[in-house]
C-alpha cells in the first residue's frame, strides 16, 4: 500500500509541474496549486442539461507526513565506489516559507570522498548551491511555501575512504563510514536535508571528537543497489526490509531516521523470527558462538522492550559486528565491537551482551523517538543505558547486581551533570560518565521514588507521544510530571545543571 501510495503521489506532482510549464511565468512567481478539478468544472453547463451531474472531482493527494528518499546506487565494490542517484520528495512542515534546503553531506568530509555532478529542484537547476564541508546549502529559485513540496534530485559519485582510527590527547575515535580489508560500511552516505526549527533555522551540528552531532528527521527510504560485477555480490546487511528485485538488490524502510547498510563476502549469517519481526546476526568466521549470543540478546531484548515501552517499528533489525572498536545505532541496524565478540565468554556478563540491549535499545531511544544528539545526548543514551538494566531485570534477574558494579567501575567514576553536550564534558570518559552513567542512575532514582507502574507508564507514554517527533529536555519534564504526583525536583538538582 505504501509503493502504490507514493506512485500516485508522484505521477499527481509530475502532473502538476507538467501542466505549470504550459503557461508562462516569470521566475518569481508563486508556483499555480495542484489542480483540483478537471477542465469540466471550469466550462459553463450547457443551457439545453441544466440538471447535468457535475464531473467527478479527483481529490488532490495529501503530501507526505515526512520525506521520501529514493536511492539508486551502483556500486564497484573492489574500487570502493559509488554512482548515486537519489531523489528526495521534502514536505515543508516548518510552518513558514523556506527560501533554501540544508542538507547534511558527510563523505565530503573526505577529500575528494564526494563529487556532485548535478541537482535539480523540479526538474530545474536551484538559483545557487554551495558546498562547506558537511554542510550542502541549496538556495531555491522561488519560495518553498509552509505546506508544500520540494523534490530535489541529486547525481553524485562517492569514494570511500579507508577506515582508521582518528585520537584526540585522550581518547580513540573509531570511523565507521568507509572500508577495511573485510567491510565495505555505507553509514550516513548520502546527503539528507537536516531539521528546519522555526525561529533558529537549519539543525547541523558540528563534528566531534566523541558523541553523535547528526540531527534525524522521520522519513522513509526506498534504496536499490546494483553491482558493476554481479559475479561477485558481498553478503549485504540492511536498514531495511528486502523486497524482491532482478538484478539489483531491493530495500525499504518507512518511518526511520537513518538508512546503513554493511557489506563483506566474509559475513555468515543467523536470522531468528521474533513475531512479525526477523532479527539478523551478521558475523565473520570463527564468531559463531558470539554471533549466536548477540542473535539471542537482542532477539530477547526486542521482546522484553516491546512489552516495557511499546511495538518496535519494522520489519527487520540487524545486528552486524564491526572491524573496528565501537557500538553505533542506525534505523534497524546496529554495530558492535569486533572486541566485543573476542570477549564473550557465553554469559550475559559481559560487554557484548550488555552493549547489544544498549543498542537495541536505541531503536526505541533514538530511532523512533529522536533528539538532538549533541546538545542533548542524554535524552536518548541514557535511556539506553537504563534499558540495559530492564533487559536484564526481565532476563537475568540474579545478574543486575552485577550490572552496577561492573557499568559504574570504579563506583566513584559515575560523575557529571546528565545534561552535558557531548562539546562541553571534557572527554569521551567524563562524556560517559557524565551522560550514560549518571543518567541510567538518575532514571533508577526516578523509578525507585514514584514507583514501577508510574515509571513504565511515563516510558510508555513518552514513546508513544514522541514516536516519529524529535524529543527536548522539556518534553521529557513535563511528561514526567503528568504520570505522577510525587515530588522529585530534588533528585533532578542532583543530576542536573540546568534543571527545568
Amino acid at each position: 500500500m505504501k509503493h502504490a501510495y507514493n506512485c500516485l503521489f508522484l505521477l499527481s506532482a509530475c502532473l502538476a509541474m507538467l501542466l505549470a510549464s504550459c503557461s508562462p511565468r516569470s521566475p518569481s512567481s508563486t508556483p499555480d496549486p495542484l489542480p483540483s478539478a478537471t477542465l469540466a468544472d471550469a466550462a459553463p453547463t450547457p443551457a439545453s442539461s441544466p440538471t447535468a451531474s457535475a464531473v467527478p472531482v479527483t481529490p488532490t493527494p495529501e503530501p507526505p507526513a515526512r520525506a521520501q528518499y529514493t536511492l539508486d546506487a551502483t556500486i564497484n565494490y573492489f574500487a570502493k565506489k559509488l554512482t548515486v542517484n537519489e531523489t528526495v520528495v521534502y514536505p515543508n512542515r516548518a510552518g513558514e516559507a523556506l527560501t533554501e534546503l540544508v542538507l547534511a553531506v558527510e563523505p565530503n568530509l573526505w577529500y575528494g570522498g564526494f563529487v556532485l555532478q548535478s541537482a535539480a529542484v523540479d526538474g530545474r537547476p536551484p538559483a545557487n548551491f554551495d558546498i562547506d564541508g558537511q554542510r550542502l546549502t541549496i538556495t531555491l529559485s522561488q519560495p518553498l511555501e509552509a505546506g508544500a513540496l520540494a523534490e530535489l534530485t541529486l547525481v553524485y559519485t562517492l569514494i570511500l575512504p579507508r577506515s582508521e582510527v582518528y585520537t584526540d590527547p585522550n581518547d580513540v575515535r573509531p570511523q565507521i563510514y568507509g572500508f577495511t580489508d573485510r567491510q565495505v560500511n555505507l553509514v550516513d552516505w548520502y546527503p539528507f536535508v537536516v531539521p528546519y526549527v522555526p525561529g533558529s533555522g537549519w539543525l547541523l551540528h558540528n563534528p566531534w571528537f566523541y558523541g553523535e552531532h547528526l540531527v534525524y528527521d522521520a522519513a522513509d527510504f526506498d534504496v536499490t543497489l546494483r553491482f558493476v560485477d554481479p559475479a561477485v555480490i558481498p553478503v549485504i546487511a540492511s536498514s531495511g526490509e528486502q523486497i524482491p528485485a532482478v538484478d539489483s538488490f531491493h530495500y525499504y524502510l518507512q518511518n526511520g531516521r537513518t538508512f546503513a547498510l554493511s557489506m563483506s563476502s566474509q559475513f555468515e549469517v543467523e536470522s531468528k523470527e521474533v513475531g512479525d519481526v526477523t532479527v539478523y546476526s551478521y558475523y565473520f568466521p570463527f564468531y559463531k558462538g558470539s554471533g549466536h549470543g548477540v542473535l539471542e540478546t537482542t532477539a530477547s531484548a526486542l521482546e522484553i522492550f516491546g512489552e516495557e515501552f511499546g511495538s518496535y517499528p519494522h520489519k527487520t533489525l540487524s545486528a552486524v559486528q564491526g572491524d573496528f572498536d565501537d557500538g553505533m545505532e542506525y534505523s534497524g541496524l546496529y554495530f558492535l565491537s569486533r572486541d566485543f565478540y573476542n570477549l564473550y565468554d557465553g554469559t550475559p556478563r559481559n560487554y557484548l551482551a550488555i552493549i547489544a540491549a544498549h543498542e537495541t535499545a536505541h531503536q526505541w531511544w533514538f530511532d523512533t523517538v529522536a533528539n538532538d544528539q549533541a546538545l542533548e545526548p542524554w535524552l536518548d543514551e541514557s535511556l539506553a543505558t537504563y534499558s540495559e538494566h530492564v533487559f536484564l531485570e526481565n532476563a537475568f534477574p540474579d545478574d543486575v547486581s552485577w550490572w552496577w558494579s561492573f557499568r559504574y567501575f570504579p563506583p566513584a567514576a559515575a560523575d557529571g551533570a546528565v545534561d552535558t553536550a557531548i562539546y562541553d564534558a571534557g572527554g569521551y570518559r567524563p562524556y560517559l560518565n557524565a551522560v550514560y552513567l549518571n543518567g541510567a542512575k538518575f532514571h533508577e532514582d526516578i523509578r525507585t521514588r514514584i514507583g514501577d507502574d508510574d515509571f513504565f507508564a511515563f516510558l510508555q507514554d513518552l514513546y508513544r507521544r514522541k514516536a516519529g517527533g524529535r524529543l527536548t529536555a522539556d518534553e521529557y519534564f513535563e511528561i514526567l510530571a503528568e504520570h505522577t504526583s510525587v515530588n522529585v525536583s530534588d533528585i533532578i538538582a542532583d543530576y542536573f545543571q540546568t534543571p527545568p
